[in-house]
């Protein structure tokens, strides 16, 4: 992304992926980074998961397939983390693994869950995506993205 420091040029390597949460007045800002579109859209709905639970230690009890249109990249972050709240709030799901495959007509989500009340909750639920600074595009290192979250 513009602007990395050095840290984050030792952190971002091309192919390396990861999330982290950087400090943000009253929401929480997610950074993610991946190999691909595909992993940095994993390591986003990760990042955003643990911002709010531990789900370190915890075991899927389904999976939820989700399709998503195909669009521009920043309207499949939305979307994706959009639907990551929806479930969280409609359903109590919380993904504890992701899996993210380009299909013709857009993205093949897999959403590994658990129910919400079966993990420690560390911070504030999520209840919306913010478009304001949200984006995810290819990079030096591969791709990047980055996206505040409403709690």
């Amino acid at each position: 992304m513009a602007g990395d420091t050095d840290d984050d040029m030792r952190v971002r390597r091309p192919g390396a992926s990861g999330h982290r949460a950087v400090p943000h007045t009253a929401d929480v800002r997610v950074e993610a980074w991946g190999g691909s579109r595909e992993q940095c859209l994993v390591e986003a709905v990760l990042g955003m998961v643990e911002c709010f639970a531990d789900i370190s230690a915890t075991r899927a009890t389904a999976v939820r397939q989700v399709q998503m249109p195909e669009g521009s990249d920043d309207d499949l972050l939305a979307a994706l983390l959009d639907e990551v709240v929806f479930r969280l709030e409609v359903d109590g799901d919380v993904p504890v693994d992701v899996e993210v495959e380009t299909v013709d007509d857009g993205l093949d989500v897999r959403l590994a869950v658990t129910d919400v009340r079966s993990v420690p909750i560390t911070g504030a639920v999520p209840k919306a995506v913010s478009w304001h600074e949200l984006h995810l595009a290819p990079g030096p290192y591969g791709w990047s993205c980055a996206v505040t979250v409403d709690v």
